[in-house]
């Protein structure tokens, strides 16, 4: 199933002790990428957070939050931590010594400070054992999400690959008409010479000139390209470099049947080939 490298997943728990969610928003990458914004109780845990996710995702830059709140933690279960209560205190002071404009503090001051008032620790066994269940279930959903958008892009792809189908089919049917315009525009160039051409020689160059125009290889190896391309977009391991790789090979053969074209028709068919391999390679940097 293809996967797309886009996603967003939230996932909560909770436990007699604590309430806690994860939030996790993907985009594409080259490679996998994982950032945390975690609480610093967890930082030991966050090993353990990498080898989870890189265990089910396997590109992608991934952007995780979590936070979680003690239970029936009200205002009686916070404390002062004195400590930073007298820095600030000191340090009011010396601006007074500076500045007599200096007001003092108010309560409201003091208490809205950062690291004044200190939340209840929780039991630090409890809160890894909840984050660690709660981070398989934001990657469980991840993946869903991932899937979803993965088979949407898939899909659009298919409709590409379908249209290059029409247009290598198109192209097989044109090619003897090109070709036969050619060699009625090259006989009518020789019989309009005054002096007549050896008949060895002008078959040798006709030949010549028909493997220059013969674009039946390139047709086979796209018809080949778009069928690769089939079984990946079905294959459940990660196929977006495999796909990558295909893109090139497609816009080869696109190149060399606009090089090769000696007609306005087949060059149309040429340029809407490149038009629609890019439009597939565009998609393709979002597949994992």
């Amino acid at each position: 199933m293809t996967q797309s490298m886009t996603g967003f997943a939230r996932a909560q728990g909770e436990n007699q002790q604590l309430s806690l969610v994860w939030e996790c928003r993907s985009v594409n990458h080259r490679y996998l990428d994982i950032s945390f914004r975690i609480p610093d109780l967890l930082r030991d845990l966050e090993s353990a957070f990498r080898e989870r996710i890189s265990a089910h995702i396997k590109r992608g830059k991934l952007d995780l939050n979590l936070k979680y709140e003690v239970k029936n933690s009200g205002a009686q279960d916070l404390s002062l931590n004195v400590d930073r209560v007298q820095q600030l205190f000191h340090l009011q002071t010396q601006l007074g010594q500076h500045h007599s404009t200096i007001k003092e503090l108010s309560v409201a001051e003091i208490i809205g400070f950062p690291g004044v008032l200190e939340e209840p620790v929780p039991d630090l066994d409890s809160l890894q054992s909840l984050a660690l269940s709660v981070l398989d279930q934001t990657i469980e959903k991840l993946k869903e999400t991932r899937a979803a958008e993965g088979q949407r892009t898939a899909e659009l792809i298919r409709l590409r690959s379908d249209k290059i189908g029409e247009h290598i089919k198109a192209l097989r049917k044109l090619m003897p008409e090109i070709h036969e315009h050619c060699r009625n525009r090259v006989m009518q160039k020789i019989n309009e010479l005054e002096q007549k051409p050896d008949n060895d020689r002008l078959e040798q160059e006709l030949v010549f000139y028909a493997q220059r125009l013969d674009v039946d290889e390139e047709l086979d190896r796209l018809a080949s390209h778009v069928v690769e391309l089939e079984k990946a977009l079905h294959q459940k391991k990660p196929i977006g470099r495999r796909l990558d790789f295909l893109m090139q090979e497609f816009n080869r053969e696109a190149n060399t049947l606009a090089s090769k074209s000696q007609s306005a028709t087949s060059t149309q068919h040429a340029v809407e080939l490149k038009v629609l391999i890019e439009q597939m390679r565009e998609q393709i940097q979002n597949i994992e």
